[in-house]
């Protein structure tokens, strides 16, 4: 853990000792029931962890995205995985394009009651429809007669923590696609009311494969009535404010694909050393002990990447106190998605080589490898595939301002 900052190591150590707490058992067995860890997000709220990220002035901790990262990546080390980690997820980065763009006003009354764990958010942009086509995005957000607010009217899917989410970022359409001048114009940035309990708003549960302990959804708006003061930043800017969010949550979610790496690693090794086949640990055979050593080096490469990318990211604020006006935003979308990429083929590697390399053992429930393996496909899929992240990179990198 050398090249770390005070700071960072400072939130490594007092989240290892938060979820210390949680047994491998308690996430088995909320994986296998389907059941939201409500216990580690207010055990988390409580000490202050969830404003990591966000300004002092509300009650956050006014740190950057390093320092979530590493929170996260800590998380997910834990045992917890990517289900303990994704339940604090998007309330760390879906709120950072509106601790920028909101105004004062709205960041009190937003932001403080995400701080306290009293309201819990979720992330509204991807379309069964469109998928990572986001500048197509067909859920539309019509002004009412009156002017008092929006009216929203359209599909979102793959929603996580909606079953008990207060508040959601959407991203929805206020001008129609053929009428803009720009294809990155025209959709526009809330933060809404996300009350089931309401007509116009409905969400049905995914079941899903991995990370079951946090709810995925499919979320159907139907003339849902949002006021007018839930707009954030300029209408018809949405796109360009939302981005502080993706990359964000690129870098954050590079950081728990490794703490799920080095936590299958970790579960592999521990076994490796004590399981006696033909006399002798089978940690001594090559065939099981060089597998695991190319998958750590891996981690440790995709490591250096995801943190680089974090720094980029904070240094690239102009609040930030290294701020580094050289460092383009084409630069902090490289990073991030090389982040995400690295990270998650680095897990994947090591998640599939610990279960393999425990043979049978491997496979069942109570050695918890096989649900590390079922979770690393999360990375690898969301919220941006590695071929369109390939595609990202190719391009931008050949562009004159990167």
């Amino acid at each position: 853990m050398s090249g770390f900052s005070e700071e960072q190591l400072a939130v490594r150590d007092a989240i290892f000792k938060i979820c210390a707490n949680f047994s491998d058992d308690y996430w088995m067995e909320h994986d296998q029931t389907e059941t939201y860890p409500h216990e580690l997000h207010a055990a988390l709220a409580k000490d202050g962890w969830i404003g990591i990220a966000l300004p002092e002035d509300l009650g956050g901790s006014g740190l950057g995205i390093s320092e979530a990262t590493m929170m996260l990546q800590s998380i997910a080390e834990s045992g917890a995985g990517l289900a303990g980690a994704q339940s604090i997820h998007a309330n760390v980065y879906a709120t950072q394009p509106v601790s920028k763009f909101a105004t004062p006003d709205q960041r009190d009354r937003f932001l403080r009651q995400i701080i306290t764990g009293k309201w819990r958010t979720c992330f509204g942009v991807t379309e069964p429809n469109t998928g990572l086509e986001t500048l197509k995005l067909k859920t539309t957000a019509t002004p009412t007669p009156d002017g008092s607010g929006y009216t929203v009217t359209g599909q979102k899917i793959w929603i996580s923590s909606a079953q008990v989410a207060q508040k959601m970022v959407l991203l929805a359409r206020t001008t129609p696609l053929e009428e803009v001048r720009k294809p990155s114009e025209g959709l526009s940035m809330f933060y809404i009311d996300f009350d089931l309990t309401q007509p116009g708003l409905e969400a049905k549960r995914i079941r899903k494969m991995g990370g079951r302990a946090v709810d995925a959804n499919q979320v159907f708006f139907d003339n849902y009535f949002i006021p007018k003061d839930s707009l954030i930043g300029k209408e018809g800017q949405g796109f360009k404010i939302i981005l502080h969010g993706m990359n964000a949550e690129r870098a954050l979610l590079a950081g728990e694909a490794l703490g799920l790496g080095y936590a299958a690693l970790k579960k592999a090794s521990d076994y490796a050393k004590t399981r006696v086949v033909f006399g002798r640990p089978i940690g001594q055979n090559q065939a099981i002990q060089h597998p695991l050593a190319s998958a750590y080096m891996h981690l440790e490469a995709a490591k250096h990447t995801t943190y680089h990318a974090a720094r980029l990211y904070d240094r690239s604020d102009p609040n930030h106190k290294e701020y580094d006006p050289s460092i383009t935003q084409y630069a902090v979308g490289v990073a991030c998605n090389s982040a995400k990429y690295l990270a998650a083929e680095a897990a994947f590697t090591a998640c599939e080589r610990s279960v393999m390399s425990m043979g049978g053992m491997g496979y069942a429930a109570e050695y918890h490898v096989e649900r590390y393996l079922r979770e690393c496909f999360v990375p690898r899929l969301a919220p941006v595939s590695r071929e369109m992240i390939m595609n990202f990179v190719g391009e931008k990198t050949c562009e004159s301002q990167y």
